[in-house]
């Protein structure tokens, strides 16, 4: 029954097939932990700044480091997919989408994490004053996090588009 899932197809399993399946798989997985975030934003931008505080402290911890394992392995297989297709039509495409894949945690870098420092040492340091700090960067923080997720969306859309157009040479 699997088996006849394959026939027709018109190339036999190929590296490039691989790369594009795990590309796929792991761009999408790297969608979820945005994706709840991006669900979670509207309540949370209404909390007060304590429980804004103590729902990001507690909440979060997993995410970081489960995410990063997923989107470094995804921009990896997005990598090794663009080598594969440099002589094919759909290079571009691969391409624009890795490049948006690293343009996400780039975002994530240089926007998100400079807010989790001072918020990790503000919490530890000050704890009084920590809440009102988290509140001060929330904006930051929260529109962050949307605009990395933005950029991984787009990223997976291309790299799944790129499958799509994909053709083998006659």
């Amino acid at each position: 029954m699997a088996l006849a899932l394959f026939e027709g197809m018109t190339e036999p399993t190929s590296p490039r097939r691989f790369a594009h399946f795990g590309a796929i798989l792991l761009t999408a997985l790297g969608l979820i932990p945005g994706g709840a975030r991006l669900l979670e934003m509207p309540p949370r931008l209404l909390y007060d700044a304590q429980m804004y505080m103590d729902v990001t402290l507690t909440l979060y911890p997993l995410y970081g480091s489960v995410a990063a394992i997923i989107q470094i392995f995804a921009i990896v297989a997005a990598a090794l997919l663009t080598f594969l297709t440099r002589k094919r039509r759909i290079f571009p495409v691969a391409l624009t989408g890795t490049l948006c894949l690293i343009v996400s945690v780039a975002i994530w870098f240089f926007v998100v994490g400079p807010v989790n420092a001072l918020w990790m040492e503000a919490a530890a340091a000050a704890p009084g004053t920590a809440p009102e700090l988290f509140l001060e960067l929330r904006s930051r923080w929260e529109y962050g996090h949307l605009a990395a997720f933005l950029a991984w969306f787009v990223g997976y859309c291309l790299i799944l588009y790129s499958a799509f157009l994909y053709r083998p040479h006659p």
